[in-house]
Formats: structure tokens, C-alpha cells, sequence
């Protein structure tokens, strides 16, 4: 999972995306496993942050069900625990060894920061308790910006190779992961079903895309540093663009569900 205060996980940026995030999940996702589901449930809310995937999923599913919010940062816990009725768990991911009388394990934006044998690890949890999942907002790289410039391209490249990087002898799996995991529910014996969920960025979102835009440029310069001398006018003509109402981007996510075969 991310570093305790790190930008992703930061509690401005959580609330600045949780509109765009509600906008590009799968609704008809949510839709399928609450058909498939008998309450009482008993969901698993993983990398839960500030409860935005609870706030989104919960009126969704059949009543009654009981929530256990799982993260390693207290300060998000308490603000997530103040909007979803639910059990606050505090640890790292690592530390789940077991999924027994779970109904529903989900997560948004959480997959792309695990390495492979972690993803693996949790989809044969989930397999073994007969747990459904549904992981959601997982990123799929490529981002895409009209007007198009040259530069685009490699900041791209540069910012998918960034998400793959290596963290503490961790190799993240990035851009790979919603493929990955699929892959690994698949092989237990799981349905699986993948539905494309892009954000959608552009003067609806200005202040979302503005610090998107800075993040997304800044990770690309720290994985490939020659790009930074020209990602200051860069910025400059795409946040002007921003102002304009001329800028659209589409940034790609998946959403995963897995249901017990």
C-alpha cells in the first residue's frame, strides 16, 4: 500500500477525486454482485483511505450488512469511520491472513500499488473464503490529453514506467495490475467480469485535473529527469488550456469483479 503521506493518500487529494472516482466506477458492477449476494453481509473495505468506496458502494447493496475499514493510516481511518458505519482496522495489507465469513472484498484505487504476488496472495484469499471482489479504479496507463502535443507520449511512457517502479524491493505492479489480477481470479476458478472506468477530466473537475496534471509531470520527470526541462511550458499551455475550457483528458481505470464459481 502507499506511504503514510504520500500525495495519493493524502486527505485534500482524497476528497478532491472522490467526485471523478463515483463518475467512472462501474455501476453496473455493483449492481451484479448485489444480485448475487444474501444478506446479512459482511464487507471488507481494503485501502479503505477516507471511506470513499464505502460512501459510493453501501447504499448499493442489500441491508443488512456489517463493514470492516481496513487501512495503516489512523488519520484516514477516523474520517472514514465518520461517514461509513463500519469497524475500523488499522494494519497493513500483509497482515490479512484470512477471509472466513466474508460476504464482499473491495477496494478502489488500491490494486496498482501491489506487487504481483500480492495481488495473487489476496485473490486466493478471497477464492478460499468464497468471498466476492470487487476491485475498482485500478489505473490501465496511456493517459490521454486533446488537444494532443508532441510531448504527451512520452510523459506517458515515462509515468507508466514510474508506476512500475521499484519501493522497499517491491516491484509494482502499476498499469498491469487490473490484467493481473483477472488473471489470477481466473485461474482459481472465479467469474470474472473487467469494465472500463476512465476518468474523465476537463473543466468539469478543474481543480482534479490541475493537480492531476502536476502529479502526473512530476512523476514522469522523476522517472525520466530530461523531460523536466520542457515540462515547465508544458504545464504552462496545458493549465492555460485548463483556464480556457479548451483541455479534456482521459486518465484509463478498470474495474474487477470476481464472483465464487
Amino acid at each position: 500500500m502507499s506511504t503514510p503521506g504520500s500525495p495519493v493518500c493524502e486527505p485534500d487529494w482524497l476528497a478532491l477525486r472522490e467526485p471523478a472516482d463515483a463518475g467512472a466506477r462501474a455501476a453496473d458492477l455493483a449492481s451484479l454482485v448485489a444480485a448475487r449476494l444474501e444478506p446479512p453481509l459482511v464487507v471488507r473495505d481494503l485501502g479503505c483511505g477516507s471511506g470513499s468506496m464505502g460512501r459510493w458502494l453501501a447504499p448499493r447493496l442489500p441491508r443488512p450488512h456489517r463493514w470492516y475499514l481496513h487501512d495503516r493510516d489512523p488519520r484516514l481511518l477516523a474520517i472514514a469511520a465518520g461517514s461509513v458505519p463500519g469497524e475500523p482496522v488499522e494494519g497493513e495489507l500483509a497482515e490479512l491472513t484470512d477471509l472466513a465469513g466474508t460476504s464482499l472484498v473491495t477496494c478502489s484505487a488500491l490494486l496498482d500499488l501491489l506487487t504481483g504476488e500480492e495481488v495473487h496472495r489476496l485473490a486466493g484469499l478471497c477464492v478460499d473464503a468464497g468471498a466476492a471482489a470487487l476491485f475498482t479504479l485500478s489505473v490501465t496507463g496511456g493517459a490521454r490529453l486533446d488537444p494532443a502535443e508532441p510531448l504527451d507520449a512520452d510523459l506517458a511512457a515515462a509515468f507508466d514506467a514510474h508506476q512500475r517502479r521499484v519501493v522497499d524491493g517491491r516491484r509494482l505492479l502499476g498499469p498491469d495490475a487490473g490484467a493481473v489480477a483477472a488473471e489470477a481470479f481466473r485461474a482459481l476458478g472465479a467469474e470474472v467480469t473487467v469494465r472500463p472506468s476512465p476518468w474523465r477530466l476537463g473543466p468539469a473537475h478543474p481543480e482534479l485535473t490541475e493537480e492531476w496534471l502536476r502529479g502526473w509531470i512530476a512523476a514522469a520527470c522523476a522517472q525520466e529527469p530530461a523531460l523536466a526541462r520542457e515540462a515547465g511550458p508544458y504545464l504552462r499551455r496545458r493549465l492555460a488550456g485548463l483556464r480556457s475550457g479548451e483541455l479534456r483528458g482521459e486518465v484509463g481505470h478498470v474495474d474487477l469483479l470476481a464472483l465464487p464459481a
